[in-house]
């Protein structure tokens, strides 16, 4: 049994983390915003230990030292503005918890035991110019705040795993979704709108650019992914986490439409719209699958249809 420390366990990823790595067999620390309260079912009875709960602030390095010295077997390092709109608003802010503490945070950990530490970046670094799946062997190219942000991260945390052999394995995430994930992000936005479009008797919803196509995957599947490359990822390698498939936002909207059970068309609002968005973004994850026979068992329109149901009507 790990002892497995989950940063930013109280976001949305990290929450689906926390009950797989539970149903794992994992004993779990997790490091949630301070004053943020854990899910009840954490604490579950049942037969699975109780989590850990360990408030932590990645931009205190008191605190980032402080988990770095619990000594856990291996880390799940998912603390982060995970917003694209977010570091566009504060870039700063962004560079210094994604990128500054990130690499802190490593170079803690090599000091204190050198866990497995698995990084959580993401597929925006190759940046555009891309129209069919993406290899890890492709040149970094970030052109948002956001992936800049990761860049900064992913640089020295691999100069650390060739210093210092501290087993760094970065994964690079591509669009995930899911029951339980903000408003904040596409999709979940959508499915809110046309909710509210049908509540209203209303046939025209806000958007942004439906033109862009993105390699969605599902949440459940994507932290399946990052268990599977703690155990057999090899340091030093970056993967890939990403179906191969694209979807074109539009048969989204259309699909979720279906799914919410209202007729409705899309305009799309200037304010809506993201700068410099990517307009094709897909992943070849085929490096994560020979390391580890991962692929991902959610077809995309349940992943849509349980979305649509975890939102509150």
């Amino acid at each position: 049994m790990t002892r497995l420390l989950v940063t930013g366990a109280d976001g949305f990823v990290g929450r689906w983390l926390v009950r797989a790595a539970r149903a794992d067999g994992h004993r779990v620390v997790a490091a949630i915003i301070p004053g943020a309260l854990p899910p009840p079912d954490w604490q579950a009875a049942a037969v699975l230990p109780a989590v850990e709960v360990v408030p932590a602030d990645f931009r205190e390095v008191e605190d980032v030292a402080r988990l770095a010295a619990l000594r856990p077997d291996a880390v799940v390092h998912l603390a982060a503005i995970a917003s694209g709109a977010a570091a566009r608003e504060n870039p700063d802010a962004a560079n210094l918890i994604n990128g500054a503490m990130a690499a802190v945070f490593g170079e803690l950990l090599g000091k204190n035991g050198s866990p497995r530490f698995l990084f959580v970046s993401t597929g925006e670094v190759y940046g555009p110019d891309h129209t069919g799946p993406i290899p890890e062997t492709a040149p970094r190219n970030p052109r948002s705040p956001y992936a800049i942000s990761k860049e900064n991260a992913e640089i020295p945390l691999e100069m650390l795993w060739r210093d210092s052999a501290l087993p760094v394995i970065i994964a690079r995430a591509f669009p995930h979704t899911g029951p339980g994930q903000s408003t904040a992000y596409v999709l979940p936005a959508l499915a809110a709108r046309l909710k509210e479009a049908k509540r209203r008797g209303a046939t025209a919803v806000r958007t942004g650019n439906l033109a862009v196509v993105r390699d969605f995957l599902d949440v459940r599947d994507v932290v399946r992914a990052y268990l599977l490359l703690l155990d057999r990822g090899v340091p030093g390698e970056v993967y890939n986490v990403a179906s191969g498939v694209g979807h074109r936002l539009a048969d989204c909207f259309t699909t979720l439409a279906h799914l919410v059970g209202v007729a409705a068309h899309a305009v799309e609002d200037a304010a809506l719209l993201r700068p410099g968005d990517i307009p094709v973004l897909i992943g070849d994850a085929t490096r994560l699958r020979n390391s580890t026979g991962w692929s991902p068992q959610i077809p995309f329109e349940r992943t849509l249809q349980d979305l649509v149901d975890a939102q509150a009507d």
